[in-house]
C-alpha cells in the first residue's frame, strides 16, 4: 500500500490509501466520485492562481475538476485515519487533490524562458513590419514626385519658340491706364538680388546701360555704389508686391521711370475679391506717374509650356513654381537685343563652392539664408512647391548663345 499523490501546495485531507493490484507496484487509478470532482475543482483553482483553469487546460488538455480525471481512490479495506475500515465500494475519505498523471506545471525557470523568447519573437516580428512600412512609404514617395536632380537638360523634344517673336500687346496687360509695353531695347542688363555684387563697385557701369532690370523688392538705397539706382523695369512677383507698395519713396519716387511688371497666378492677381490688381490700381491713385503691367494668363500658359519644352518635366506634376529670375530672363530676352547678367551664379557652382565659404541668398539680408543651401533644398525637395533654381541656370546656359546672354560676377558661359 502506498500514499496519494501529493497535493500541489494546498492544504490536504487526511492521506488516504491507495490500492496496489497484485503483481503490480502502481497504483491501480480507479473514479473519483463527484464529492471529490466539486472539492478538487475548487481549491485545485485557488491553488493555481487566477491563471489557473487556463494553465490546468493548457498543460494537459483536462481540467483537474474534469469528471473524466482519473485519480487514485480508497482501497477497499483500507484503514482510515483512526484505524477504521472502509467499507467495500465505499469510500467516507475526500481523495488529495492534484493535477492527473504526466500534466503537472512546468517549472517555473522554464516558463520564464519561454516568455522571453515569445517576447524577443513579437519584438522581431514588429520591427520587421515596421521597416517594411518605412520602405514603402519612402518608394511611394519616390514614385509619386519627381526629382529636379540630374546634372543635364533631359527629355528635351524640340527648341523653343523664338522668344523675341512673342507678341509683347497679347502678354503684357496695362494694369493703369491703357499704355503698351515699350517693344525694344538694344542693350539690356539684369542686376541680381545675389550677395556676390556686394564689394564689386558696379555702380557707374550699370547707370550707363540703355536699360536696366531689376527684380521684386531689391533696393538700391545704401547699395548704388555696388548695384546703381537706375532702374528701367522692375519685375515683381505676387507674393512681394505690397513689399514694393509699401515702400513707395523706395521704389515709386525714387525712379519715378520704372515700368513695373507684376507677374502671379489667376487666383492671386485676379481673383474677385481682394484682388492683387485692384490693390496695384489704388496705389496707382496715389503715384499717377505710375506705370504698370500685369502678365497675361495666355502668357502665363505660354512660361508653363516653355519650361517643360526645355525641361522635359511638367511644371504643376513636378510641384514647382518658376522663380521670378525665370520671369525676368524671358521678359529681357523678348525686350532686348543683348542681355547681360550680374551677380547669377553657373549652375554647377554650389557642388564646386567651398563648404565653409557662406553667402546671403539676397545682398539686402545679410543675415538670411545661405545661397547654395537655398537653391540645392529647393532643387530636390519633394513635398510642396519648391522653385527649381538650378535648373532653370542650365537653361539660361543653353540660351546664352542662341540669344545673346552673358554673364559676370560671376563670369561664365
Amino acid at each position: 500500500m502506498s500514499l496519494g499523490a501529493p497535493c500541489g501546495g494546498v492544504a490536504c485531507p487526511s492521506p488516504i490509501p491507495v490500492c496496489t493490484a497484485p503483481g503490480r507496484s502502481h497504483p491501480r487509478p480507479l473514479e473519483a466520485p463527484p464529492a471529490y470532482q466539486a472539492w478538487a475543482g475548487d481549491r485545485g483553482a485557488a491553488a493555481l492562481g487566477p491563471g489557473g483553469p487556463g494553465l490546468r487546460r493548457g498543460l494537459g488538455g483536462q481540467s483537474i475538476a474534469d469528471p473524466g480525471s482519473r485519480l487514485p481512490a480508497p482501497c477497499e479495506g483500507a484503514r482510515g485515519p483512526r484505524g477504521a475500515t472502509a467499507p467495500r465500494g465505499r469510500s467516507d475519505h475526500t481523495p488529495l487533490p492534484g493535477p492527473p498523471a504526466g500534466h503537472w506545471p512546468l517549472p517555473l525557470s522554464r516558463r520564464r524562458r519561454e516568455m522571453k523568447n515569445n517576447k524577443e519573437q513579437r519584438s522581431a516580428v514588429f520591427v520587421i513590419l515596421f521597416a517594411l512600412i518605412t520602405i514603402l512609404i519612402l518608394y511611394s514617395s519616390n514614385s509619386a514626385n519627381e526629382v529636379f536632380h540630374y546634372g543635364s537638360l533631359r527629355g528635351r523634344t524640340r527648341r523653343p519658340v523664338n522668344l523675341r517673336k512673342w507678341s509683347i500687346t497679347d502678354g503684357y496687360i496695362p494694369i493703369l491706364g491703357n499704355k503698351t509695353l515699350p517693344s525694344r531695347c538694344g542693350q539690356c542688363v539684369i542686376v541680381t538680388s545675389s550677395s556676390h555684387l556686394l564689394g564689386t563697385k558696379l555702380g557707374p557701369e550699370i547707370e550707363r546701360a540703355e536699360c536696366t532690370i531689376r527684380m521684386n523688392d531689391a533696393p538700391t538705397t545704401g547699395y548704388s555704389a555696388d548695384v546703381g539706382n537706375k532702374t528701367t523695369f522692375r519685375v515683381v512677383a505676387h507674393s512681394s508686391v505690397f513689399h514694393v507698395l509699401r515702400r513707395p519713396q523706395e521704389f515709386v519716387n525714387r525712379t519715378p521711370e520704372t515700368v513695373f511688371i507684376f507677374w502671379g497666378p489667376p487666383n492671386k492677381m485676379q481673383k474677385p475679391q481682394g484682388s492683387l490688381v485692384r490693390v496695384i490700381q489704388r496705389a496707382g491713385l496715389v503715384f499717377p506717374n505710375m506705370e504698370a503691367y500685369a502678365i497675361s494668363l495666355s502668357r502665363m500658359r505660354q512660361f508653363d509650356d516653355l519650361f517643360r519644352s526645355e525641361t522635359g518635366k511638367d511644371r504643376e506634376k513636378s510641384h514647382s513654381w518658376l522663380s521670378t529670375g525665370w520671369f525676368t530672363m524671358v521678359i529681357a530676352v523678348e525686350l532686348c537685343d543683348h542681355v547681360h547678367v550680374y551677380g547669377m551664379v553657373p549652375p554647377d557652382y554650389c557642388s564646386l563652392r567651398p563648404h565653409l565659404q557662406r553667402m546671403p541668398y539676397h545682398y539686402y539680408e545679410p543675415k538670411g539664408p545661405d545661397e547654395c543651401v537655398t537653391y540645392i533644398q529647393n532643387e530636390n525637395s519633394r513635398k510642396g512647391n519648391h522653385h527649381r533654381f538650378i535648373t532653370e541656370k542650365r537653361v539660361f546656359s543653353s540660351w546664352a548663345q542662341l540669344y545673346g546672354i552673358t554673364f559676370s560676377h560671376p563670369s561664365w558661359t
